[in-house]
């Protein structure tokens, strides 16, 4: 298994924090989850039906012509390598390591290019994955640049499979409006914006024939009937929507501003975390999470990812611990 943020209960054990203690800023969720509905007991009692209007809410939500639920995008990551032959893939890194993972699993020859590199390397790729925007590093890139790749892989029976786990703060430069298009497979999440990563929702955006063959292979029943309620009503929530992207971009520049404040400028992010690259990654790891703030470290280029405070008490003993940690490193931290 993959290393991943939210692991709570194993950092409460590590440090002897309890849980309740720890203010958790090593997910890229939203921190504010949105309402659960009434759950009508049909839902529990009965095997979930594919009819009750789930789809045709993600398909106005999200802009896109068809759409397929599934238990979270990660299932779509692990399950597409079998919709295809053995090939070439590239995938646009760093990103979120389970793409190449899957991909490698399934017995592709794999190969993690930089943002610089796609264009030389995309004619030999039979399929090419982008995380848009990405995560961790935050890297935006637009649709004109993607729709070219994609047009570049589709001519030759390729795919382009476009990772938009982190996009609802900005519909304006997503896909899911192209993705009827043959060759392109868009990938959306509803835990991270919502804030409900455990209810276990994700949706594929594609042409109707690739959604059939995944279906397939996801088998029936994968989304489970209060699930499919709960998110309805949520990608029906125009007023949430709205309120949701206003708070996490207004908080998302404040922690940036924060970070800054205490010598750590990010190197990227989006509206709901910032990355950070220093060589002191481990060290103000391991010095925040003593105090019961967690983090996500990448150990490969010393960098950490901090999620959004939820909230200004949550804002002030973060930055109670950068300044702490400032004090104690005050050759180190840069000015």
């Amino acid at each position: 298994m993959l290393e991943h943020g939210g692991r709570l209960r194993r950092a409460a054990i590590e440090y002897g924090i309890a849980e309740p203690d720890w203010l958790d800023l090593s997910t890229g969720l939203a921190p504010w989850p949105f309402a659960v509905p009434d759950i009508p007991l049909r839902a529990w009692a009965r095997l979930p039906e594919t009819d009750d209007g789930l789809e045709q809410a993600a398909c106005d939500y999200y802009g896109a012509a068809h759409v397929l639920p599934v238990a979270g995008s990660q299932m779509a990551i692990q399950l597409l390598p079998r919709l295809r032959r053995a090939g070439k893939v590239g995938v646009l890194s760093p990103c979120y390591a389970e793409h190449a993972e899957a991909w490698r699993r399934s017995g592709y020859i794999v190969r993690e290019v930089l943002e610089q590199e796609v264009d030389f390397f995309l004619d030999s790729l039979d399929v090419l994955v982008v995380v848009n925007p990405n995560n961790p590093t935050g890297l935006s890139l637009t649709p004109a640049r993607l729709l070219d790749w994609h047009a570049r892989l589709a001519q030759r029976g390729g795919w382009l499979v476009v990772d938009e786990a982190f996009m609802d703060n900005a519909p304006q430069l997503s896909l899911a409006p192209h993705a009827h298009q043959v060759g392109l497979i868009v990938l959306r999440s509803f835990g991270k914006f919502f804030g409900l990563a455990g209810v276990r929702l994700g949706f594929v955006l594609a042409e109707r024939k690739l959604l059939r063959l995944l279906a397939e292979q996801v088998g029936p029943w994968a989304v489970s009937g209060p699930t499919r309620v709960l998110g309805q009503a949520c990608l029906l929530d125009t007023e949430g929507h709205t309120r949701q992207r206003i708070r996490s971009d207004e908080a998302s520049e404040r922690l940036a501003a924060l970070l800054e404040r205490y010598g750590f400028k990010p190197h990227g992010g989006c509206a709901l975390f910032q990355w950070l690259i220093t060589e002191q990654a481990a060290a103000l790891h391991e010095f925040m999470a003593r105090r019961g703030i967690l983090l996500r470290l990448f150990t490969h280029n010393s960098s950490l990812r901090f999620g959004l405070p939820a909230d200004a008490a949550d804002e002030a003993r973060l930055e109670q611990a950068l300044q702490a940690f400032a004090k104690e490193h005050p050759m180190d931290t840069p000015a």
